[in-house]
């Protein structure tokens, strides 16, 4: 019996699952680590989707967790598709990460006829050195995703974040879990676009994945006393809800140890 419950441990010690959270703030670093969260994409400008922190922004965001951060390196929202000066600019912000201590970046370049960059993204993969890197949800723009898909094994990348070429996850599940079973352990597919703690052991079963991206995001409302009500706007801040990610995690732990 003791010797099955050393097994068992053992198990449950090397069992690989991942949740990755977005942090646009210190304080949703804070969070994200306080509630179980394996690692942070660190992202600026959340309603562009995400574009590359300010080098001060990676500094606090590195010192203020104890997990992994890894800053997302796109120059500026819209398409994929970039010159050569904003591939310039790419090379120095992940110079940047490298400095800050942050243990990855999350990239993504595409070609006009919606193929993956090869020259440019590996560039970026060599100078990144022993940060990992992720390719981000330009994958989800792609003309030929499993040929994509094997080009970025080749480039050297550790994760493709996808939602199946589709808005959200739960719509590309058919195409992720193909994705899961192509790569056959050479790259993780991490699921996100719409992952929250009510369909994240759905997404786990249907795909076979096992690291998640999610938003986890919540709006928090201006604590100005004084706000100029002409300018008819809404000053809402998105940050990271701590209990999402707490629920995300709990619900992964339970999923994979009943898988045992």
């Amino acid at each position: 019996m003791k010797r099955l419950l050393f097994l068992v441990k053992v198990i449950l010690t090397d069992m690989k699952f991942e949740l990755e959270v977005i942090a646009f703030d210190v304080i949703s670093c804070q969070l994200a680590a306080e509630n179980g969260a394996d690692r942070i994409e660190l992202c600026a400008n959340p309603h562009e989707g995400g574009t590359t922190p300010s080098h001060g922004m990676m500094k606090a965001a590195r010192k203020s967790t104890h997990i992994q951060v890894f800053p997302i390196i796109r120059p500026r929202g819209g398409d994929f598709l970039y010159t050569q000066e904003e591939f310039e600019t790419m090379k120095e912000d992940i110079k940047c990460a490298q400095d800050n201590g942050c243990e990855g970046v999350v990239i993504g370049i595409l070609k006009n006829d919606g193929t993956v960059d090869f020259e440019k993204c590996q560039e970026l993969v060599a100078l990144a050195g022993k940060m990992e890197v992720t390719f981000h949800r330009a994958f989800d723009r792609v003309k030929e995703p499993l040929t994509s898909l094997e080009q970025i094994i080749a480039i050297g990348c550790k994760r493709i974040l996808s939602s199946g070429l589709k808005p959200t996850a739960i719509e590309g599940i058919t195409l992720l879990k193909t994705l899961v079973s192509q790569a056959n352990g050479r790259i993780k597919i991490m699921p996100g676009s719409g992952v929250r703690s009510e369909n994240i052991i759905r997404l786990a079963k249907d795909t076979g994945a096992t690291c998640f991206h999610s938003s986890a995001r919540k709006t928090l409302e201006s604590q100005m006393q004084y706000l100029n009500s002409d300018m008819k706007e809404s000053l809402v801040q998105v940050s990271l809800d701590g209990t999402e990610v707490k629920h995300l995690k709990n619900n992964l732990v339970t999923h994979f140890h009943s898988t045992l």
